[in-house]
Parts: structure tokens; C-alpha cells; sequence
């Protein structure tokens, strides 16, 4: 069970989270003490408000939090960040379901603590032992998986380390998984991938798994494995480096969302596609104004080489797309511009199938996971334009998100394809530490399993 969880505990700690309209009322129904103990520290049920009242021999008896009055789904983080390690229960939810009580303490809880000497002893919240808790604690360790993967430094999460991480979830569900690996690519046909990662000091590759029945619906994820971003020739400078580890971000994704389908026993035929890579510089660097090829028979002209994930999603989407998946997503944290547009907490998804949108919109209400679809705008096309190839890879100034999403378009052909262009990252919010981060998992995770369970 993910650390932050326990089935039953003996003597837990009461938790009541509340609301200022819901705070005099709720007053009431508490001891006395505790009452009195609120009332003294000026407790209302305001936003992060916390108190800690003591019983016998000292131990913790029950912890009133405020929740103000927004609908964070996530906003038991700011709770579950401070407490120290113990056993709690809910006893009042303040208008939360479950879901989201347990994915916000799992979320504060987090810490990522593999290069330090003590470790993270989180507090663990009793979520019981039937399917519903199951479900919860399979979500948590998905996003716990995913954000460990995204915190580690690219000296450890280079593309053989992202190969590794796929592996363990193979074996773990006895999955198929099969390596193109360096000049193999070339042979296999994946001229973009080999291009992106030629230079660096670990051979790129595409990573595939597969999983399920072969008589269910296919579900086919491609998530972009950048191990690290330099820029390329187009070299970016230090302080948007600076967290370049995360742009392996879609990869973490794609991994965390498979292991919820094999876990969860999903109804489906599995295919996972990562293409993972270094953008690095050496004498082998691919350059502006070159011209690749692609696995889709297109012609590329390189404008920006830091434009270079969609490059690599060209090859696996096209690959992705040969078996006729009933359902393709790919995660990759694909634009700066998309956090422009839409900032740090919205995950912006593209698709043209409006089914599908409308169920996304929907996953993400229910799950408290926020997305806004974006438009594939046409007329966008013409500024990915070339002169001497079928296309360029960046389109310019304006509309980065959504021309990053037309050139990806331009290699799928798939019956339902939905992009996200997510940061994987977040600042520090409502006592949660900054890092890295599920951006959409949730609400694609909620929306596969009401089409496909």
C-alpha cells in the first residue's frame, strides 16, 4: 500500500475538515476542549488553517483544517504536507469525496527524498481495505511513480534509466516490451528520433510495451522521453535549463497512466510507445536547416533545434498508429507557450473528436483534475511552412501551443488522437513542495475507465 495510506489503525487521529459557513455548527459537535482550543487560536475554517489538539499522554486526537471556500480537489495537500508521521481518519469531509481527500493527502505527503540521508516518515491517512481503496491506492502510487521519475536528476534519468523504468512495469505485469536502440533506428526507420539523440553520450531509442488482450480495444500512449533539454544548436540559456530534467515529463506520464491500466486489469490491448533521448551537443548535433526524414515519408526542415520533442513524437505517432489504435493519447511537456496561455494548474489537451473532448471535460470535473481543450486550428498550418521541405518544426512567435499540436497532427492517422501539452512541474501551492507534478493523468485516467470498464 503507497506510505501515505494504512487500512485501519488502532487510535487515529480525527480529522475534520471544514468550511466558515460550516465552522459554528461543526463547532458544536466537537469536545469541548478541542472547541475551546480552536476558538483560542482563532481557528474559522479559512483556507490552511490548522489546529492540533492533544489527548492523553500527549498523542494527537483530532486535527481541524480549513478548506475555505474554493473546491481544490487537492487542497487536503496543505494538510497532509504538515502533519508528522501518525495515523489519521476522516471524520467530517467538508463536501470532498473520498477520491479527492485521498489523492490531496497523498500529494502533500510526497517528498522526493532518494539523495537524502533521512528519509521522508509521511503521515498515513485510513482508507479501509475494499475495491474503492484499492482504486485509490493504485492512483497514488501511479502518481508517486511519475513524480519520482520527473524529480530525478538526468545524471539518473538518462534514456537506458527511462528504458529501466519501463522494464519494471513489464515484468511487474508481465508485459512485452521491445528496444530500437541507436543505429538501429535508422534500419527500423525512426530518422527523427536518431537525429534528436545522435549526439548524446547514451544512444537514443524507442521503447515499446505491450500488454492485454488482443481482442479489446486498443489504447495506444506515446509519451515524449527528452532525458534532458539543452536546446541543442539553438542553445537555451541557463535559467530555462535549468529544469530541463523534466522534459522525460510525457514519458512519466505515459509509464504512470500504463501501470494504472495493468494494475487496474483494464479491458484493453495496451501499446506504450517512449521514444527517449538526449538533446545534447556534439560534433554529431543535427542543425538548423537541415532537412530529416520521417517514418511518415514527410520532409522536415529544422528551424529551431530546441523544438525537438515534437520531432520525436513525429516517428512514435506515426509508429503508433500502423495497428489502428481504437484510442491514441500522447503526454509531452511539449511548449512554453502553453503555460502562457493556460499557466501552471490547467492541462491543455487537443483533439477533433468531440466525444472524446466532452468526455475528458467530464473525467476532469469528476476526478478535480483540470483540463481545457485547445483548438487544432487549420489556418495555423501555413506558418509551419518550408520552402524546400514538406514542413518546418516551429512555427514562430505566436500560437506555440497549437502549432506544436498541428505538426504532430500532420503524423497521425488514428480514429481518435488526443494530445496534451503538459509542464509536469508546479511551484510550491497550499503547503505542497515544488517539483514535479501530474498534470492531466487523473482526468485521462478517469475518462479510460468509464470507456473502457
Amino acid at each position: 500500500m503507497h506510505k501515505a495510506f494504512i487500512a485501519a489503525a488502532a487510535t487515529p487521529a480525527k480529522v475534520h475538515l471544514l468550511r466558515p459557513a460550516d465552522w459554528e455548527e461543526a463547532a458544536k459537535s466537537l469536545p469541548e476542549a478541542v472547541a475551546g482550543l480552536a476558538k483560542a487560536n482563532g481557528f474559522t475554517g479559512k483556507a490552511g488553517e490548522v489546529v492540533v489538539s492533544g489527548g492523553a499522554g500527549g498523542a494527537r486526537d483530532h486535527v481541524l483544517y480549513g478548506l475555505g471556500d474554493a473546491m481544490d480537489a487537492l487542497a487536503v495537500a496543505g494538510l497532509s504536507a504538515k502533519l508528522p508521521e501518525g495515523d489519521y481518519e476522516i471524520a467530517a469531509d467538508g463536501g470532498l469525496p473520498l477520491a479527492h481527500i485521498a489523492a490531496g493527502w497523498a500529494d502533500g505527503a510526497y517528498r522526493f527524498d532518494r539523495y537524502l540521508k533521512d528519509k521522508a516518515a509521511p503521515p498515513r491517512l485510513v482508507i479501509g481495505d475494499n475495491e474503492d481503496a484499492a482504486a485509490l491506492d493504485r492512483e497514488a502510487e501511479a502518481v508517486a511513480l511519475l513524480r519520482d521519475l520527473v524529480n530525478t536528476p538526468a545524471q539518473d534519468m538518462g534514456p537506458s534509466a527511462i528504458e529501466a523504468a519501463v522494464r519494471a512495469i513489464a515484468e511487474e505485469f508481465g508485459a512485452d516490451i521491445t528496444v530500437t536502440a541507436g543505429d538501429d533506428l535508422l534500419e527500423q526507420n525512426y530518422p527523427m528520433i536518431h537525429a534528436v539523440g545522435r549526439a548524446a553520450p547514451e544512444a537514443p531509442r524507442l521503447i515499446e510495451l505491450t500488454w492485454g488482450n488482443p481482442d479489446h480495444p486498443e489504447l495506444a500512449l506515446v509519451g515524449k522521453g527528452v532525458a534532458f533539454d539543452t536546446g541543442g544548436l539553438n542553445l537555451k540559456t541557463g535559467n530555462y535549463m535549468r529544469l530541463m530534467k523534466k522534459d522525460m515529463g510525457g514519458s512519466a506520464h505515459v509509464i504512470a497512466l500504463a501501470r494504472l491500466v495493468m494494475s487496474s486489469n483494464l479491458p484493453v490491448r495496451l501499446n506504450l510507445y517512449v521514444p527517449a533521448v538526449e538533446n545534447a551537443i556534439d560534433s554529431h548535433a543535427f542543425r538548423p536547416g537541415d532537412v530529416l526524414s520521417t517514418r511518415k515519408g514527410l520532409t522536415v526542415e529544422i528551424d529551431n533545434t530546441d523544438a525537438e520533442g515534437r520531432l520525436i513524437l513525429g516517428d512514435a505517432l506515426t509508429k503508433a498508429c500502423e495497428s489502428d489504435p481504437d484510442l491514441l493519447i500522447d503526454f509531452a511537456t511539449l511548449t512554453g507557450a502553453a503555460r502562457v496561455a493556460l499557466g501552471p494548474d490547467l492541462a491543455p489537451f487537443y483533439t477533433d473528436d468531440g466525444d472524446v473532448a466532452d468526455a475528458i471535460n467530464a473525467a476532469g470535473a469528476v476526478s478535480g483534475d483540470p483540463v481545457w481543450r485547445m483548438p487544432l486550428w487549420d489556418p495555423y498550418k501555413s506558418m509551419l511552412k518550408s520552402s524546400i521541405a514538406d514542413m518546418q518544426n516551429a512555427g514562430g512567435a505566436f500560437a506555440g501551443s497549437i502549432t506544436a499540436a498541428i505538426f504532430l497532427k500532420q503524423f497521425v492517422e488514428a480514429r481518435r488522437w488526443v494530445h496534451l501539452d503538459v509542464w509536469a512541474w508546479r511551484l510550491g501551492k497550499y503547503g505542497r513542495p515544488e517539483g514535479a507534478a501530474a498534470c492531466g493523468l487523473r482526468a485521462i485516467w478517469t475518462m479510460l475507465r468509464t470507456r473502457y470498464a
